[in-house]
């Protein structure tokens, strides 16, 4: 399932300049180790990692319908705001993280170790 990061209890790391994700666009990274897709929806920033939980595959070339991210490769869909698996053949959530922009830089949270 999703795990639910408390927002006070991330690392904010800096990832992108704002302009390097506009509007309806998305930026794949790797981020200590873990791939993560993050989105821009209408100016705000979402941040999910790149697996699919059905078969590992990438999940952050699918296509995004408002909030929900398709898989390219079974059709799984998860929304992107919470990580949540909302179809099959996907049962499992998804790895979510926070996101921001502060001074014009994406900022994603990740867990304090």
């Amino acid at each position: 399932m999703a795990s639910y990061i408390d927002p006070t209890r991330v690392e904010f790391v800096r990832i992108a300049e704002e302009s390097e994700i506009p509007p309806g666009e998305r930026l794949l990274v790797e981020v200590d180790g873990l791939p993560i897709a993050i989105f821009n929806v209408d100016g705000k920033y979402y941040a999910i990692g790149d697996v699919c939980t059905h078969d590992d595959g990438p999940l952050g070339d699918g296509e995004l319908e408002n909030h929900h991210i398709i898989c390219p490769r079974h059709g799984a869909r998860f929304d992107i705001r919470n990580g949540k698996a909302l179809t099959l053949p996907a049962v499992v959530d998804i790895p979510w993280y926070p996101a921001r922009a502060v001074d014009g830089w994406v900022e994603i949270g990740l867990p304090k170790e």
